[in-house]
């Protein structure tokens, strides 16, 4: 079900750091209810989640910034990427 890992980074003060657990895990719930297409995703550890096959990174990536930014984790400015290891 689980079959990639990716790195989930953030812009902070020039560089990259890993999101921390609390942010992908507060995604990951929200997720369980009202996007199912983003249920296949398990929070691991700061800046690392296994995502199923049918998750579109892309999409998800977009989905994370938003709720990031909703949740006020992210600034306007920041951006988030994401890229399997």
């Amino acid at each position: 079900m689980f079959s990639r890992k990716i790195r989930v980074e953030y812009e902070h003060e020039g560089g990259r750091v890993p999101c921390p657990l609390k942010w992908l895990d507060s995604f990951s719930m929200r997720n369980f209810t009202n996007a199912s297409i983003f249920d296949d995703t398990l929070p691991l550890a700061d800046g690392l989640m296994e995502i199923g096959e049918r998750v579109p990174v892309d999409e998800l990536r977009d989905a994370m910034q938003a709720w990031f930014r909703r949740k006020g984790y992210l600034t306007r400015d920041a951006g988030l990427a994401l890229r399997l290891v």
